[in-house]
């Protein structure tokens, strides 16, 4: 059976929604963090509710801005500002420890390349701090910080999972954050949701290239996931044509029938359709937006900026 593909946990959920299935240990809790900035939290409670998500137990954060693709250098301070809230809520309650954050992605390939943007731009601090002592520091990057950009197989031949597990052995951090562009079901999620997650990350699962998962049971430690989606299945694109299509037609008389017809088939016969619709080369077809260059750079600041003000003893200490 045709799966669609998305890394968003919310949106998993929200396909159970349109087909009127309630699932049973899965929460939802929604809050608006400021007027352009909404944020959701779908918490899987059992195994069921994990099996029916096809998503491990735990808690998925999501920040939804709209206008984050725009260049509102304020909007974005603030997006980073929600970002670090949510992170140290999930990070370890105590005063010093060291976290590994992890770039994953192609820096090659743009709409792959936002892991290893996000570690270009972060305050790292353990070489300093084991060289000199932490009080060279001071307030503005507080905690111990290594990051790592372990590439893609076909470019080291060595599973992320293998490269960033031999690090952690060797620098025992206390915990992980992973960094890694997301395939969303929707279009208006597009360069404009960040998903945060305390069940880790199974890299390329998205787009269907399925990876060793960077998980607490793989590494040991913690690991936290911090994504936002860059590229979209191409049925999805075409299934959201095909209901603005649709809509229209339902307004003409003699095109009513087709469209109550369509209509009557849940999301996922929907997607079968399209899918065979679709010739072989496009069915595995996922499209990025035009301006991605510039977006994943932006965005990249933004997660950047987000996590150095988790991190950090005083968030007032660190400005663009």
């Amino acid at each position: 059976m045709f799966q669609v593909r998305t890394d968003l946990a919310l949106e998993a959920r929200e396909k159970f929604d349109e087909d009127n299935v309630e699932i049973k240990g899965v929460r939802l809790e929604e809050e608006q963090a400021t007027p352009d900035i909404h944020i959701s939290s779908v918490i899987i409670e059992t195994e069921n509710g994990a099996k029916a998500m096809g998503k491990p137990k735990g808690s998925y954060v999501t920040l939804e801005a709209p206008n984050m693709i725009d260049e509102d250098e304020g909007y974005h301070r603030e997006i980073s500002i929600q970002l670090s809230k949510v992170l140290k809520r999930l990070l370890p309650q105590k005063e010093d420890f060291t976290t590994l954050v992890v770039g994953l992605g192609n820096r090659a390939v743009t709409p792959d390349s936002l892991g290893p943007r996000v570690v270009d731009n972060l305050c790292i601090t353990r070489h300093i701090i084991k060289e000199f002592g932490r009080y060279v520091i001071g307030d503005s990057c507080h905690k111990s910080v290594s990051s790592i950009v372990p590439g893609v197989m076909a470019q080291t031949g060595i599973e992320s999972m293998e490269i960033v597990r031999g690090i952690t052995k060797e620098t025992n951090p206390d915990i992980i954050i992973a960094v890694d562009a997301l395939a969303a079901r929707s279009t208006r999620r597009l360069n404009r949701t960040i998903q945060i997650t305390d069940t880790g990350i199974n890299p390329g699962s998205g787009v269907g290239n399925h990876r060793h998962a960077l998980n607490g049971e793989s590494m040991g430690i913690p690991v936290i996931a911090v994504g936002i989606p860059t590229v979209v299945d191409a049925a999805t694109i075409v299934i959201d044509t095909m209901n603005n299509l649709l809509e229209a037609m339902s307004q003409a008389e003699q095109l009513r029938r087709i469209s109550n017809s369509y209509e009557k088939l849940d999301m996922m016969e929907k997607y079968e359709l399209v899918h065979e619709l679709l010739t072989p080369q496009l069915n595995t077809l996922f499209v990025t937006p035009k301006d991605v260059d510039e977006a994943v750079k932006r965005l990249s600041f933004t997660v950047s900026e987000g996590i150095n003000l988790a991190l950090q003893k005083n968030e007032e200490a660190h400005r663009y």
